[in-house]
């Protein structure tokens, strides 16, 4: 990226590098947003669905043997409604870590890998975002009935004769894995800035990140 960033005939300077860097971040946390936020923004991507917590596995499996298949999907699709709903309070957080960025941020962002931006992102942002995750994604699975579509499945396992009982806290395992949705998603819009040009929307994204010419 440095080489890509520098790569002109006349070098540009540390402002004009760091705003480009600020740019690609916002243009990059709008886009995850807006990807993670909508209707199926989690529940239809693969990448980052959240499914039924491996601790959870044999319960989703006796209930579905049992004929109750159809509730464990409708947890699991709320369980990502909720990370959808809650994604849109991410969009501040980011902002927010965009405004503090230092010159030594940028710089350790050039000499970072293809990530270094959402690596700076997940270090700066993560305790915040958690702070504003929790309870968001407690109240949207409340309303969504997640937790109460949960506790009625673990008493029906909790029924099924010679099996394990469970307890099971399922809203910070929603926190987790929305998160590592939400990051995903960013790894993938920056990796579409430093290497597609198409990707790069405004004027500074293509004088900042334009390939380096050939000799």
């Amino acid at each position: 990226l440095r080489d890509a960033l520098l790569g002109s005939d006349k070098p540009l300077s540390v402002e004009t590098i760091v705003a480009g860097l600020k740019e690609a971040l916002a243009v990059g946390t709008r886009n995850t947003v807006a990807a993670t936020s909508k209707t199926g923004g989690y529940n239809l991507n693969p990448e980052i669905r959240i499914p039924v917590p491996d601790k959870l596995e044999k319960m989703a499996g006796a209930l579905r043997k049992i004929g109750l298949g159809s509730q464990v999907d409708k947890f699991e699709g709320q369980m990502n409604a909720a990370a959808e709903l809650a994604a849109k309070e991410a969009a501040p957080v980011f902002i927010d870590a965009v405004k503090s960025m230092s010159f030594e941020d940028a710089r350790a962002i050039l000499q970072g890998s293809n990530t270094a931006a959402t690596d700076y992102f997940r270090a700066r942002t993560s305790d915040d975002l958690i702070k504003r995750y929790t309870p968001i994604v407690k109240s949207q699975m409340s309303k969504l009935g997640v937790v109460t579509a949960y506790e009625q499945l673990e008493g029906r396992y909790n029924e099924i004769p010679l099996v394990p009982k469970i307890n099971y806290q399922v809203e910070d395992y929603v926190v987790e894995k929305a998160l590592d949705g939400l990051f995903a998603v960013l790894a993938g819009e920056e990796q579409k800035i430093r290497e597609n040009p198409a990707a790069r929307t405004t004027e500074l994204l293509r004088r900042v990140f334009a390939t380096p010419p050939k000799q």
